[in-house]
């Protein structure tokens, strides 16, 4: 199959082939179909998939062939968990779009509004937001979603995970009743499932691929070693190797400053990448990372969301997720277009049930390697791991139940510091959470 069969109009087809693309992903050959005829969708697709373009290229399709009302007001809502997935959403709208005579804009938080407002009071068709900043411009009357033709909830789970839902449902309801939605997931759990009951109509079901399947040109490996020399062997595995570019996963935000640090001063140009650092340090070390100035980039789960890369070759995790879906989301990094990837994790006596809990999702073994000089020291006990949470059904206990338990001025100081959370209703406009989002630019048809 070729995009030219998908029914997609000229204009879009000469920007598609622009970006050297003639045959479109399984994901976006199911899912384009369906969006053009207008039914709602549920598709479960992982990131690197081609999702964005499954939706982008139908809306874009949609718009262009309806009339625009009189009254400027936005046509479609593209809602992301994420700074750097709203970006790169916002460029395939752009990119794809670019021969159609439609406007957009991308909204999230990290940066001033007024740009924003500037751009939202010219009149825009589409809008790509994260939900807290969105409200805020909806608290201020710097936007009426009133007119809103379709809606689109992308990365639902990962929405849920990190407290959203709230935010959500005060989204929808300043929407029309009336309108397409589709909404893309990595998994159709029970959670979603419900959140699709309450806000999609008769949808149609889409699933490319199975639930938790790891990409068939990644090389998994582990290297079993004492946690503190996890940063030496690192070291050594980039230096043997001759590693350029490496995404490497931390648990934290401090963990991931000190482990760039630290690669540095061997030596190694890196930088760490998360919600605490500023949106202009987050887009130049992404943007440096991508053009190999950097070798090596520290990412937290979070703030990795959207990063895509064509041809990524190294990813490694120098601590295991506590949750083993997201092993699966961090390595769906590598092994993308056809292209060979390795994915490689440092496992300490303390990650020993973390990584049975994601050779169990996977099942199968991950292939164990060593390193002279590297040997683990049987003397060293497992700890308690910092911050963990066993992991209960999909994904343990419900983040957001976690942070409703905080004091609200708990709750809001660390929204402000970019953790998760759902925004307080008392937060003033302006002022709400600024989750781990990051930029992300587009490299990919994603």
């Amino acid at each position: 199959m070729h995009f030219t069969d998908l029914g997609l109009c000229a204009d879009i087809l000469r920007a598609v082939a622009e970006q050297g693309y003639d045959k479109p992903t399984p994901i976006q050959a199911q899912a384009i179909p369906v969006v053009l005829k207008g039914h709602d969708l549920m598709a479960a697709a992982q990131t690197g998939t081609g999702k964005t373009a499954g939706f982008t290229l139908p809306v874009l399709q949609l718009l262009g062939n309806r009339a625009a009302p009189a009254r400027s007001k936005p046509r479609v809502l593209v809602l992301t968990p994420t700074r750097e997935l709203a970006a790169q959403v916002e460029d395939s709208v752009r990119t794809y779009g670019k021969y159609l005579p439609l406007k957009s804009a991308v909204i999230f938080g990290g940066v001033g509004m007024a740009p924003q407002t500037q751009a939202l009071r010219s009149g825009v068709d589409i809008i790509v937001a994260t939900p807290g900043r969105l409200l805020d411009h909806v608290g201020e009357g710097n936007v009426d979603l009133s007119g809103i033709e379709i809606f689109i909830l992308d990365e639902a789970d990962r929405m849920l995970d990190m407290g959203f839902i709230h935010d959500i449902r005060r989204v929808v309801a300043r929407l029309p009743k009336k309108k397409q939605t589709l909404m893309f997931s990595a998994t159709f759990s029970d959670e979603i499932r419900a959140l699709a009951a309450n806000y999609l109509h008769n949808p149609q079901q889409v699933e490319v691929a199975p639930r938790n399947a790891t990409a068939d040109m990644v090389a998994q490996s582990v290297y079993h070693v004492d946690k503190g020399r996890k940063r030496d062997l690192l070291v050594k595995l980039i230096e043997d190797n001759g590693w350029h570019q490496v995404l490497v996963f931390t648990r934290t935000k401090h963990g991931a400053n000190a482990l760039a640090e630290k690669l540095d001063k061997a030596g190694i140009r890196s930088a760490a990448i998360h919600g605490n650092k500023s949106q202009g340090a987050r887009t130049r070390a992404l943007a440096d990372f991508k053009s190999l100035k950097l070798h090596v980039l520290v990412a937290t789960d979070i703030a990795a969301r959207g990063i895509d890369i064509d041809l990524l070759p190294h990813v490694v995790n120098y601590e295991l997720p506590n949750v083993p879906e997201d092993y699966v989301h961090r390595i769906g990094r590598t092994g993308r277009a056809g292209s060979a990837g390795q994915a490689v994790s440092l496992v300490c006596v303390d990650e020993h049930k973390l990584l049975r809990d994601i050779e169990r999702l996977l099942k199968r073994e991950i292939e164990v390697k060593a390193m002279a000089g590297f040997e683990v020291d049987p003397r060293i006990k497992a700890e308690p791991i910092e911050n963990g949470r066993r992991s209960q059904g999909r994904r343990g206990p419900a983040p957001s139940a976690q942070r409703q338990q905080r004091p609200p001025q708990q709750r809001a100081s660390q929204d402000a510091k970019g953790t998760k959370g759902a925004t307080p209703a008392t937060k003033p406009a302006g002022q709400r959470r600024k989750t781990e989002r990051g930029t992300g630019a587009r490299s990919r048809v994603s």
